[in-house]
C-alpha cells in the first residue's frame, strides 16, 4: 500500500486542467509541414499548386486548434498567430535551401541535396530549430521548446528555439551538439559534433541576460570545442579547434587549437 499523502499529491496534480497541446500533437504537425516543405522526406507527394494551397490552408487550421487549446498563455487571439506563421513559411523555407547549400559545399562526402534532406541529422535538426524559432517569434510559449527537444530526442542535436542562427549554417556529424538560448550565430559558420555554445554561469538570476556567445560570419568550430559566456564573440572566419576552452573573445582570423600531450608507454 502506497503513502495515502503520496497518492493524494499525484491526485491533485492529475486533477489540473491540461493547458498546453500534446507533444504529440505538436510532433504530428511540424512533421507534416518537414514533409510538406521537403518531399525527399515521405513518400506523399502533391500534383499542382491548388494541392499544395489546400495542405497549407489544413497546417494553418490545425495550428489554429493547436493554439487555441493554449488561449490563455498567448497575448494575441489563436487564429491570427497561426496566419502570421504561415507567412513566415517561404522564408523559413529559403533559409533552409541555404543551409542545405553550405551542407553540400562543405561536405565532401555529400552526394546530392536529396541526400542532405533524406539523411542528415544536422539538416534536420536545423529545420525543426528555424520552425520553433520562427513560432518563438510570435511569442508562444512552450511548443517551440517541445518541437526542438523532439529534435533533440531523434537527432542527439540540442539548439534552444531561442537561438539567433543566420543563414548558410553547417552542422556536420553532430551528435551532442549543444546551442544555448541566447547563442547568436552569424552566416556560413560550421559546427562539429560534440561542440558545446554555453553560459558561464547557470544562475537563474542572468535568465534575462545574454548568457551564451556570439559566433561571427564564417567560423569553423571543430568537435568537441566548448564556447562560453555571454561577453565571448569569436571574431568573423576564425577557426576553433578540437576540445578547444573558451571563455573569452577572439578577434577575426584567429585560429586557435588545443595541443595535447600524448605518451605511449611501452
Amino acid at each position: 500500500m502506497l503513502p495515502k499523502q503520496f497518492l493524494e499529491s499525484l491526485c491533485h496534480k492529475h486533477s489540473q486542467p491540461n493547458t498546453f497541446p500534446a507533444t504529440a500533437d505538436v510532433k504530428e504537425l511540424f512533421t507534416d509541414i518537414v514533409f510538406t516543405l521537403f518531399p525527399e522526406q515521405t513518400q506523399r507527394h502533391f500534383g499542382c499548386v491548388d494541392e499544395l494551397q489546400e495542405a497549407f490552408d489544413q497546417i494553418e487550421l490545425r495550428l489554429t486548434r493547436l493554439l487555441r487549446s493554449m488561449q490563455q498563455h498567448l497575448d494575441r487571439d489563436a487564429r491570427a498567430i497561426a496566419n502570421d506563421y504561415i507567412q513566415k513559411i517561404p522564408e523559413i523555407y529559403r533559409v533552409l535551401l541555404t543551409d542545405i547549400q553550405a551542407i553540400m559545399n562543405g561536405d565532401p562526402a555529400a552526394q546530392s541535396e536529396y541526400e542532405i534532406i533524406r539523411a542528415y541529422p544536422g539538416f534536420y535538426a536545423i529545420a525543426l530549430y528555424r520552425l520553433a524559432h520562427g513560432l518563438l517569434k510570435l511569442d508562444v510559449p512552450m511548443v517551440p521548446r517541445i518541437l526542438t527537444e523532439y529534435a533533440h530526442s531523434k537527432t542527439g542535436i540540442d539548439i534552444h528555439p531561442g537561438a539567433e542562427i543566420d543563414e548558410y549554417f553547417t552542422i556536420d556529424h553532430g551528435t551532442g551538439i549543444v546551442v544555448g538560448e541566447t547563442t547568436t550565430i552569424g552566416k556560413h559558420v560550421k559546427i562539429y559534433q560534440g561542440v558545446t555554445l554555453g553560459a558561464l554561469s547557470v544562475s537563474k538570476a542572468m535568465a534575462s541576460m545574454k548568457r551564451h556567445p556570439t559566433i561571427e560570419d564564417g567560423v569553423v568550430i571543430y568537435a568537441g570545442a566548448t564556447i562560453l559566456g555571454g561577453e565571448t564573440v569569436v571574431g568573423a572566419n576564425s577557426i576553433i579547434g578540437g576540445n578547444v576552452w573558451l571563455t573569452r573573445s577572439v578577434p577575426e582570423g584567429t585560429k586557435i587549437y588545443h595541443q595535447e600531450q600524448v605518451k605511449i608507454l611501452q
